[in-house]
């Protein structure tokens, strides 16, 4: 039961995201449209992906309640009061007894935290079913809440913070400060995992009325994959009948405010290297036909950890400015040591990001405004058909690898139910072929630009680099090694001289130490 990283929806992707405690899939039935929290009487939401001929079951437990339900001064109890009841015990069990017994099972019981979303995942072969959702149910549905497990999960979140984050991942923290960047004041801001001293304000009791409040059957949906029986779906829905039947009522979500030119935030700490990460909020999702085409239009700019991406193709391939450059038209982490991203992170509002690993200090700038060149070039010239056709047939083919395996189906099918939509392959399946290129160009002219953007940067002499910024010089790039390409050196010029419409009165510099404090 060793924990396994949880996945925050800042992108900090090392951090202790799943809290580990210890025949062919059949087609999708019409998905269901997301139900509202109002109405009491609702019955438990359920989301069944049999498949009888796998000796694998998958569970997915999840309730609509994530940081944006986090009370003011309390923030990280979503996420503390997940890692507590996956990595401790049951009334029964301590959190020792269940990790013996998940240990011969070769099983897991995992929480995910994220903004709007908390879910609890589940994998066991069918011949320790039974004993396996005795543990789980258990879990869930009578957690320990021991004083220890309370303590030891807390000082794993505020390590978290105060060592990996704002310490050791500097990618991480570029990605966490973007959002905190681009959602002033707006619930997102919340970074998943809370604050260094909103998780020492947490006490047992306040997870103890935040798990009640939450885990209600309005807000839950049980989610099933794999060989199971169909008996086993009554006894699940049963057994989470003993839930109250309220709910957390919906958090609302205004617009998230206006940026105003490049708004750049430098985040100063001791770093080998410059992590810079762009971005601005954006009016759509998977429920959206325009999303389709933006993921045309994205995966040509920058298909996360490809080379099917322009960014990656220019600044990496040609340049070796770093290792790796890519962009996204939704919340996205990467699951593990796959490419893909981690399912059930889903939000009812999107932003557009660009993530630009970490160059060289000298390097920095000359990136920052290649990236946003690039962005703008696409906004303005939008792709080619040659492009267009290329980059859609590589979408339909390399979207199907999403799904592989029972739990990542079956969280798919979740977020795709939660968007209301058709599952989401399938959708990528009928739409993409009926994009044409003007269609894509249209889409990016309405919803991309790149003009008012936040920009996080996390360096060690900000200031420098801010006076840099600011002066509106060029900043030139600096090569390991000649290069003889009369194109690339002239290309270069442009990108050196490359006009940034920075908002000086929203340029600033804060300490590592500070963010996420309070």
């Amino acid at each position: 039961m060793t924990p396994r990283p949880l996945p925050v929806a800042c992108g900090l992707a090392a951090f202790l995201s799943l809290m580990s405690i210890g025949a062919a899939d059949t087609k999708e039935k019409k998905t269901m449209k997301p139900t509202s929290n109002q109405g009491a009487e609702a019955p438990i939401r359920m989301s069944l992906l049999p498949s009888p001929s796998s000796p694998l079951v998958a569970f997915r437990i999840q309730f609509r309640c994530g940081a944006i339900n986090d009370p003011p001064g309390k923030e990280g109890l979503n996420a503390l009061t997940a890692m507590t009841i996956a990595q401790g015990g049951t009334r029964e069990l301590t959190y020792q007894e269940v990790t013996e017994r998940l240990y011969p099972m070769a099983a897991t019981i995992d929480a995910q935290a994220d903004k709007e979303l908390t879910t609890f995942i589940g994998n066991v072969h069918r011949d320790h079913l039974k004993a396996y959702y005795d543990l789980l149910t258990g879990i869930l549905l009578q957690p320990r809440f021991d004083e220890s497990d309370f303590k030891r999960s807390r000082d794993i979140l505020l390590a978290a913070i105060e060592t990996n984050l704002r310490g050791n991942d500097d990618e991480g923290l570029g990605k966490a400060a973007l959002q905190w960047l681009m959602y002033d004041g707006h619930p997102y801001q919340k970074l998943d995992i809370g604050t260094v001293q909103g998780l020492k304000s947490i006490t047992l009791d306040d997870m103890k009325a935040h798990y009640r409040r939450c885990a209600a059957q309005r807000n839950a949906v049980l989610g099933v994959a794999g060989g199971f029986p169909m008996g086993m779906v009554d006894s699940l829905r049963q057994d989470f009948a003993v839930l109250p039947r309220g709910g957390t009522p919906e958090v609302k979500l205004d617009k998230p405010r206006a940026l105003s030119g490049v708004e750049v935030m430098f985040v100063e700490k001791p770093a080998p290297a410059t992590a810079i990460s762009i971005g601005f909020p954006i009016g759509v999702t998977r429920a959206d036909k325009d999303f389709y085409a933006l993921m045309v239009a994205n995966s040509y700019l920058g298909e996360h950890r490809t080379f099917n991406g322009r960014l990656m193709n220019k600044m990496r391939g040609e340049r070796g400015l770093n290792y790796g450059d890519y962009s996204y038209i939704e919340n996205f982490i990467q699951d593990g040591g796959s490419t893909f991203p981690v399912p059930n992170i889903a939000r009812r509002q999107q932003y557009f990001s660009i993530w630009i690993r970490p160059v060289p200090h000298p390097n920095a700038l000359f990136a920052l405004r290649q990236a946003v060149r690039e962005l703008k070039m696409l906004v303005d010239g939008g792709l080619s058909v040659q492009d267009f056709e290329a980059t859609r047939k590589f979408l339909l083919n390399y979207s199907r690898l999403w799904t592989q395996g029972l739990s990542r189906r079956l969280g798919t099918k979740m977020d795709s139910e939660f968007y209301g939509t058709k599952f989401f392959i399938d959708r990528i399946q009928e739409e993409l072929p009926r994009l044409k290129l003007e269609d894509v160009n249209a889409a990016v002219k309405r919803h991309l630009q790149a003009v008012n953007l936040a920009v996080a940067i996390v360096t060690e002499n900000a200031s420098a680099m801010k006076e840099t910024l600011l002066s509106g010089k060029p900043t030139p790039i600096t090569y390991q090694t000649p290069t003889t390409s009369e194109a690339l050196l002239k290309e270069d010029r442009e990108i050196e001289a490359f006009p940034l419409p920075i908002n000086r009165e929203r340029v600033r510099v804060v300490k590592a130490q500070e963010l996420f404090e309070k």
